[in-house]
């Protein structure tokens, strides 16, 4: 049955598509899908990528499919078995940037910009700051300074080639002596550590490979979106996701215009709300990718008790300072003070022109020094408590808008020691508010400040002070607030009813290509906040075995690496390596990307290898494991159900229909074995991972026999439980025709006898029958005797 591309999902299976999964794979995946129950395959971005890419969010050519997955041709044969199995696909866009010309790659916007400079028709699709050395763009793609690469340079055919690089020569220059032909160009080639200060266009966060693109633009926009476009139009697509949009000059501008263009097809979007932010109104989107829904899962399984326990036992075992792990806030903003002033500084710098020309423009602007405008500036930044704001110069800014930066401003003002000097944060803020007026600069530095500030957001918070406030791993997860991630079954709750009310057809998800770990590993991790006290001993007890033989090398990173060990399940030095030591390196306090500390490293590689990788870690791990094994099949259950059955559109990351335990990519991007079809008999084997393939295959079946239960038109009813142990439950109605109940903190719920009489009214006055096990109920139940044979249950209305 052809799905009609007008309907948006009933839920959706992201496939990571890379050389090694390409179009073919994911064609010969269909059948399997189709009978797992969704409604449409989610696909990574497909258009050309920088070759052996494994995420394609490198792109280099908007107008083809990429060829290393099997091209226009591939995609379409995907699309034509996706249909005759009932499937539709949704594709990854990357409208905010490309990557930088690769060899085998030539041509295209950049290549023209790079070899004809600002008269290039193609020069306004980049924020290319031309009055920058010279009139150059900074190319920091060298592995030392120049002097020590030029024998690694290479002329020849119009190209100029460095190592995976090639870029264009400008007309008439090539037959020029090589250090005449460098200064020809369009470009300077630059040592790569040069980016952090001198970098002139803008970039994707703080990765000088990838060029943003001025999307904003009608003329850009609709070059970048042609194909895609295209294959919207002619059937191949039904849908959009949406990277980055934080990351545009104007997101709800894009957003109309993508709207229009595609004729409002599905499509949501990868915004991060922090805390109670919510998605603007005004966004003509279906709603968010869903780690606003993945926060609130993953808060209902943690013991917010347990938690408070475990943090003491994280400090007392680490000792981190305040600001360096210890206390949140203070980490945060520790972090963004580092991000702003060293990975940032080009785009600080960049702003602070800016502002230095706008108190040129008028009198009553004037007298605040670049040095003031900095500080001004930066301070306001690390105090935004979400990713940016969403002015537009010369307009009202939004009430919430202005209260946030009026907030920041308050806090920024306290860097001063003259008052008179402070004004500079008055103007800073009206500036990013867009109150200075509507010229070049005012538009510039009002998109630029709100650009700079989601990158900020992204990478002291996401990128670095998840890396170090480590009291509960699977609390520093994407959109997560790791000081207080526990969700109360009313908040929750509250949150669904407005899901369902505001956006219901918006995506949901429990893993992703870019969680820090996936949904089972934070499961497994989670069960810690009900075992803090017992944890750690533990902990004492293997740090005080295992000293002597292979020490840590401090004991923030050891505490780290053992709950990480404990999320992967089965520890494999060669998964956990790389992910202990990115850790590291994102904390940046013994160890960084840039400046890397090679014998702390080394001695990180032989910690965990044969710590928590050794025989005795991996016995005491296991051991731990069965202790807490009724609270994490509870969590992975539980967590899989409400995310199948609650408002929005679930998507199911590749591989976690059954146990699906991976760290930080890129480890969770590799093409992870799909777990086992039930036998002929309907079963699928014993186990967790067969357990809750079971649940996934159940729920999707719901979903996909009875949409309307799920969509626009359904509604969702909180279940409250009655009795001692009714906050262990979270139950709720979907449109009179499906009830999910879950149960959470189940070891403390054990530790206190169980349910204890506790029950749960049905609604309706009709029998429910629980698809999982087969088991029929009406009316008041009790909850023992509901969830008798495990800790969810999945009740369909009897007729």
């Amino acid at each position: 049955m052809k799905p009609d591309s007008r309907q948006p999902p009933t839920a959706t299976y992201r496939l990571q598509l890379q050389p090694d999964f390409p179009f073919a794979a994911a064609e010969r995946a269909v059948p399997r899908l189709a009978r797992l129950g969704v409604s449409h395959l989610h696909l990574s971005p497909l258009l050309e990528a920088v070759p052996g890419s494994t995420h394609g969010y490198d792109v280099v050519d908007h107008t083809a499919v990429r060829a290393e997955l099997g091209g226009e041709d591939g995609l379409r044969s995907l699309a034509r078995t996706a249909r005759a199995h009932g499937l539709g696909l949704i594709a990854d866009i990357v409208p905010n940037h490309m990557a930088l010309p690769a060899a085998g790659r030539p041509g295209g916007p950049l290549w023209h910009v790079l070899r004809d400079g600002p008269a290039s028709p193609y020069a306004r699709w980049f924020d290319i700051d031309w009055a920058e050395h010279g009139g150059k763009v900074l190319l920091p793609v060298l592995a030392a300074p120049l002097g020590d690469e030029l024998a690694r340079l290479a002329a020849a055919d119009g190209v100029l080639r460095y190592g995976d690089h090639a870029l264009p020569l400008r007309p008439g220059t090539e037959r020029l002596p090589l250090p005449e032909l460098l200064d020809a160009q369009w470009y300077r080639l630059a040592w790569w550590r040069l980016a952090r200060t001198e970098l002139n266009y803008r970039r994707f966060f703080t990765v000088s490979e990838l060029i943003a693109v001025r999307v904003e633009d009608p003329e850009v926009f609709a070059a970048t979106h042609a194909t895609i476009l295209r294959l919207l139009r002619e059937g191949v697509l039904d849908g959009l996701r949406v990277d980055h949009p934080d990351g545009l000059a104007d997101p709800p501008g894009y957003l109309r215009r993508l709207r229009d263009a595609t004729g409002g097809r599905w499509t949501v979007v990868e915004k991060i709300l922090a805390g109670d932010e919510r998605l603007p109104a005004d966004w003509p989107v279906a709603g968010t990718t869903g780690y606003d829904a993945l926060r609130h899962l993953d808060g209902l399984f943690t013991d917010p008790a347990g938690l408070g326990e475990l943090t003491t036992a994280y400090l007392a075992f680490t000792g981190c300072p305040p600001d360096r792990g210890g206390d949140w806030p203070a980490t945060v903003r520790r972090a963004a003070h580092r991000v702003i002033g060293h990975e940032l500084a080009a785009e600080a710098e960049r702003l602070v022109r800016t502002a230095v020309r706008l108190c040129e423009t008028s009198h009553h602007l004037r007298d605040h020094a670049p040095w003031a405008l900095r500080t001004a500036l930066c301070e306001i930044l690390v105090r935004l408590p979400v990713y940016r704001p969403y002015a537009t110069a010369g307009r009202p800014a939004a009430p919430g808008d202005a209260a946030l930066l009026d907030e920041a401003a308050r806090g920024a003002r306290t860097a001063f020691a003259v008052p008179g000097e402070a004004r500079a944060v008055e103007l800073i803020r009206d500036a990013a508010l867009g109150r200075l007026g509507d010229g070049p600069d005012q538009r510039d530095f009002c998109a630029r400040f709100a650009q700079t500030a989601s990158a900020l957001r992204a990478k002291s918070v996401e990128d670095t002070a998840f890396y170090r406030y480590a009291p509960l791993l699977s609390a520093t997860e994407v959109g997560g607030t790791p000081d207080r991630p526990a969700v109360a079954p009313e908040e929750f709750h509250a949150f669904c009813a407005r899901a369902q009310r505001d956006r219901p057809h918006g995506g949901t998800v429990l893993s992703t290509h870019d969680t820090k770990r996936s949904a089972d590993a934070r499961a497994r991790i989670a069960a810690l906040s009900e075992h803090p006290a017992r944890w750690a001993r533990l902990m004492d007890r293997l740090m005080d075995r295992l000293w002597s033989g292979s020490p840590a090398p401090d004991p923030h990173l050891a505490w780290t690496a053992w709950q990480n060990a404990f999320g992967l399940g089965d520890p494999d030095a060669a998964r956990l390596v790389p992910a202990v030591l990115k850790s590291a390196r994102e904390a940046a306090l013994l160890t960084t990307w840039t400046e890397p500390d090679a014998a702390y490293e080394a001695a990180v590689e032989e910690f965990v290898t044969t710590g928590p990788c050794g025989a005795a870690g991996r016995e005491a791990l296991a051991a731990f494991e069965e202790e807490a094994g009724v609270a994490i099949r509870a969590n992975t259950l539980g967590a899989a159900l409400l995310h199948l059955t609650m408002p929005g559109v679930p998507d199911v990351y590749m591989g976690t229909e059954g146990a699906y335990r991976a760290l930080v990519d890129p480890d969770n991007r590799s093409v992870p074995p799909f777990p086992d079809e039930p036998d002929e008999s309907g079963e699928a084997g014993d186990g967790l991972s067969a357990e809750k393939l079971r649940l996934t295959r159940a729920a999707l079946g719901v979903r996909r026999e009875h949409p309307e239960w799920f969509g626009e038109e359904g509604s969702y009813v909180p279940l409250y439980a009655e009795g001692v142990a009714a906050g262990h439950a979270v139950a709720f109605a979907r449109a009179g025709g499906v009830v999910a109940v879950a149960t959470r903190l189940a070891r403390r719920l054990a530790d206190a006898g169980g349910w204890r009489g506790t029950v749960l009214e049905l609604p309706g006055g009709h029998a429910w029958r629980d698809v999982l096990t087969g088991g029929e109920w009406r009316g008041r139940v009790t909850v023992a005797e509901l969830l008798g044979s495990g800790p969810v249950a999945l009740l369909v209305a009897r007729p």
